[in-house]
């Protein structure tokens, strides 16, 4: 019973004291510290609101640990996973907007349905099908992509997020005359503060200083800059009209997609022959969708590159903006410095920009509890990135769970695990949360605060979540620019070259897998998840191509008198009997080479009476391989070759027996040793073992 229990709600075995309860109380303190701005920082790089990030660090935090099976792994917003949410939704539906977020949703309940059902039917090995070197691969392209991803929020310059990654860096790059030098500086200030709090006090959270640091600069030098005045205060006329017309193509695309996402709830409920003409016209809309986000696009980029200045009125009427190539001499004089641009047009009122950008209003409160809309189209078009995800997600939080296991000698359970993170990020997506998993920075805080169960979540969780009731309003003035210096600060220490080099050292195959992903990966950026499955199957596909041809070699007696690889060590072989070891089970793929290089062995050896397969590398036989050797036990006794085996492992002699194969060959001639097969061959040829080793040093 206590096992049952144990293995229903595994949290039951933490068994708190008071020594426990407060190294916990200070361990999720300081993940929590650490986690508030992070989560916001990552919702960021998700392409979602700041909030969303804490709301993704509440409920999941908690199941995550409650569930899981490590004490210390800190769940919650993560870069690579956030990073993999944006590429997956960004073709889908415009960042921030409420399709996207409801998107993010979904796509966390998949995850987390996928994580669960691999966990309850204990399928945590599938993990391996994602080889090391792959991780390493995509892990230094991610971190690469996911750092140049915030340039653009560091110099305060747009970026078009619609298309290939690489496009839009150098979209970026051919705007860096127009940096915003205040955004740089805070940018470029957070990191040095983070590199120097860590340098010179590393107990200290660092990114916790820079967010409360920056944020009352930015308040005290009015960083933000929001201006809201009358259409007919902004000249000339044609910045209006294309402000305008911004704004009504808005409008026009929002209404395609609603349209898109009502016809696709319909698809469903309606006969064969209506669905047929529901998705044609899903189709049809789908491509008017793409030709005006293009078109929006283009025109926004326009809109973008028009600067304004401020000009006083006169007589107390309100100031006017005027585009900075229409003014006069003596407008330019009264003009401020500042370059004012078009945010978005309210009916006739125009809201205009002439700061850096903030976080601004952080909705108050818990995050209300919501239904994901799991419509088939959702389901289906999200459903491989899900995969991926899911995949990549267990795959971190485990490695790091492993290694604070091997610190704290904690046994882990990856089923359970996998359980964890799956409960995880379904409670994440009724709780308006997107996808999450472990931690590394998080559970080396988390570890080195003293954590000792699981409890140290749920403390973090509640911090969190009074944060959200009552701190949200301080973080108005954060500047976006020091979220993306976190995120930067983040990942620099995912960058590791070494690893692949690393990898290629150990086994060019390995390495080769971990340059195509890693090339791979930031090739087809923003579509991370293509890049990863990339290397996936071509680690797949070089493991069965090593699987095809394994290492084959013709044995002979050594001068010790033990049997070693004759073309090696130069060694005469005996004429009458060849002996072979094959180093891989028999199976479909690779039984050919096998059947080739008996073959071979034996039209090299015309005397030869015996051909001795050496087993001990053979750990499994298949019906192909079962076939082949009962081809070849014919075809070589036709020859007057007798085929022997030596050293056949427990598992490939019952397949044998099963077979009636260990009839056709001959029980005696299937030997545990390779000696004694050695030996009783001699014995049929008429040879003793000393005449056999007198002839082969005469011959030599």
């Amino acid at each position: 019973m206590n096992s049952m229990l144990l293995n229903l709600f595994p949290f039951l075995r933490w068994r708190p004291t008071k020594d426990t309860i407060n190294a916990d109380l200070i361990a999720g303190i300081s993940v929590a510290l650490v986690l508030i701005p992070q989560s916001m920082a990552y919702a960021q790089l998700a392409g979602l609101p700041p909030v969303y990030g804490l709301y993704a660090s509440l409920l999941p935090v908690m199941i995550a640990a409650l569930w899981g099976s490590s004490n210390q792994l800190a769940t919650g917003p993560v870069a690579v996973v956030s990073l993999l949410t944006a590429s997956a939704l960004i073709p889908l539906a415009a960042e921030g907007s409420s399709e996207f977020i409801a998107l993010a949703i979904v796509l966390a309940f998949l995850v987390g349905v996928v994580q669960l059902v691999l966990g309850l039917f204990r399928l945590g090995s599938i993990v391996s099908f994602i080889s090391h070197p792959v991780i390493v691969g995509f892990t230094n392209a991610a971190a690469i992509i996911i750092a140049l991803s915030q340039l653009n929020k560091i110099l305060g310059v747009s970026v078009d997020t619609s298309g290939h990654f690489m496009v839009g860096l150098w979209g970026v790059v051919q705007q860096i005359g127009d940096v915003h030098l205040p955004t740089l500086a805070f940018g470029l200030g957070a990191i040095a503060l983070m590199v120097a709090m860590k340098r010179v006090v590393p107990k200290i959270p660092g990114v916790l200083v820079a967010v409360v640091v920056t944020i009352l600069i930015s308040w005290a030098i009015g960083y933000e800059q929001k201006a809201e005045v009358a259409a007919d205060r902004v000249a000339p006329a044609d910045v209006v009209a294309l402000a305008e017309e911004v704004d009504s193509r808005s409008g026009a695309l929002a209404d395609i997609e609603q349209r898109i996402r009502e016809l696709e709830a319909e698809v469903d409920e309606v006969e064969r022959a209506e669905a047929v003409r529901i998705r044609h016209e899903i189709d049809t809309l789908g491509l008017e969708r793409d030709e005006q986000r293009s078109e929006l696009r283009d025109l926004r980029d326009q809109l973008g590159a028009i600067s304004l200045r401020r000009v006083p009125g006169e007589d107390d009427a309100p100031a006017r903006f005027i585009r900075e190539d229409h003014l006069t001499d003596a407008e330019r004089e009264q003009a401020d410095s500042t370059d004012w641009r078009i945010e978005r047009v309210d009916n006739d009122t125009m809201h205009l920009d002439g700061g850096g950008s903030v976080v601004g209003n952080v909705p108050q409160g818990l995050p209300a509890p919501t239904i994901p809309d799991l419509s088939l189209g959702n389901i289906m078009t999200l459903l491989t990135t899900a995969f991926v995800i899911a995949l990549v997600g267990f795959t971190e939080a485990i490695a790091i769970a492993k290694a604070m296991a091997a610190r704290t000698g904690q046994r882990l359970d990856p089923s359970k695990e996998l359980i964890g993170q799956g409960l995880a990020n379904i409670s994440g997506s009724f709780t308006q949360g997107y996808p999450v998993s472990g931690s590394f920075s998080r559970s080396a805080v988390n570890l080195n605060s003293g954590a000792k169960t699981g409890l140290s979540s749920l403390f973090t969780a509640v911090i969190i979540g009074i944060a959200l009731l009552f701190l949200t309003p301080l973080i108005y003035h954060l500047p976006e620019a020091v979220l993306a210096a976190i995120i930067m600060m983040a990942v620099a220490g995912l960058v590791n070259f070494k690893a692949i080099k690393h990898a290629w050292v150990a086994n060019k195959h390995d390495g080769i897998a971990a340059i195509v992903t890693f090339l791979a990966t930031l090739a087809m950026a923003p579509n991370l998840d293509y890049g990863i499955l990339t290397g996936a199957g071509l680690a797949i596909i070089l493991y069965l191509y090593r699987s095809m041809q394994p290492r084959v070699s013709e044995l002979a007696r050594y001068e010790d008198g033990t049997l070693r690889e004759a073309r090696r060590y130069g060694l005469q072989t005996d004429e009458k009997i060849a002996l072979m070891r094959f180093d891989g089970s028999l199976y479909f793929a690779n039984v050919p080479y096998f059947e080739d290089a008996v073959l071979d062995l034996a039209a090299s050896h015309p005397q030869a009476k015996y051909i001795i397969i050496v087993g001990k590398g053979i750990n499994e036989i298949d019906a192909s391989g079962e076939e082949t050797v009962h081809q070849l036990v014919h075809r070589l006794k036709a020859r007057g070759v007798t085929l022997v085996f030596a050293g056949v492992k427990a598992q490939v002699l019952e397949v044998m027996e099963r077979t009636g194969l260990d009839e056709l060959i001959g029980k005696d001639n299937i030997f545990r040793s390779t000696d004694r097969a050695v030996e009783v061959c001699r014995e049929r040829v008429g040879e003793t073992r000393v005449e056999a080793d007198a002839g082969q040093e005469s011959r030599s």
